[in-house]
């Protein structure tokens, strides 16, 4: 498996730039109704999470200030976690909570903020 080492800034990037791509998406969800229906009523909570879900993930996705709006991001859905999903009980099991893709989104985005932007990004192109 050692052919894949030469591959890792690659995959990385394609990480990120796919955690972004679908991270965007919802908050399109929440503003735009696409690209499927999303919350009845937007509450200040919704509409913060909304906003930081299309340009953080934006800006992960063109890894452009990269670090920060990954730690943003990842701090968005540790919090959405902890209020949203972990007061439905079963703490320990988020697929029983319905958090697992916060919790993903978590610590994926925690990753991006402490690796950098990578390949294929504007934060590279810009040095």
């Amino acid at each position: 498996m050692k052919i894949l080492d030469s591959f890792s800034e690659q995959a990385y990037a394609a990480m990120r730039i796919i955690t972004g791509y679908l991270f965007m998406w919802h908050g399109t969800q929440k503003y735009l109704d696409f690209p499927k229906p999303g919350p009845e009523q937007l509450n200040l909570m919704l509409s913060a999470a909304g906003g930081i879900e299309i340009v953080g993930g934006i800006l992960v996705l063109i890894g452009l200030f990269t670090r920060i709006s990954a730690f943003i991001c990842s701090g968005t859905m540790a919090v959405a976690y902890w209020m949203v999903h972990a007061p439905q009980g079963s703490i320990p099991f988020p697929m029983n909570n319905g958090g697992e893709l916060a919790v993903i989104f978590t610590f994926v985005f925690l990753y991006i903020a402490c690796r950098g932007p990578g390949l294929y990004s504007l934060d590279r192109a810009r040095k």
